[in-house]
């Protein structure tokens, strides 16, 4: 009886995770990311884009002006096809 509970409770928490895990995606919490108006908090919820290079993202629209395609974050020095490549379904130019 106590392993049942056991094996129970395993299965519950891992049923949480698999249906919830979705749920917290930075896509999916707050849907695609405008890349243009996306402060660096939001930007840093991106895959492989942390705090310095979420900054570095937005003084390069500082100083560039908006971008006009997702594809043109590669023109940011840190990001490269592969961040691109993680990133462009939730990523957008609006």
């Amino acid at each position: 009886m106590k392993h049942f509970k056991v094996v129970m409770s395993v299965v519950a928490v891992l049923s949480l995770i698999v249906f919830c895990a979705p749920a917290f995606s930075a896509g999916d919490v707050a849907g695609k990311i405008n890349i243009n108006t996306a402060t660096a908090e939001e930007l840093a919820t991106l895959k492989y884009v942390g705090e310095k290079l979420s900054q570095r993202i937005v003084e390069y629209r500082e100083e560039n002006g908006a971008f006009e395609t997702a594809e043109d974050i590669t023109k940011v020095s840190g990001v490269g096809p592969k961040v691109l490549e993680l990133n462009q379904d939730i990523m957008t130019v609006e």
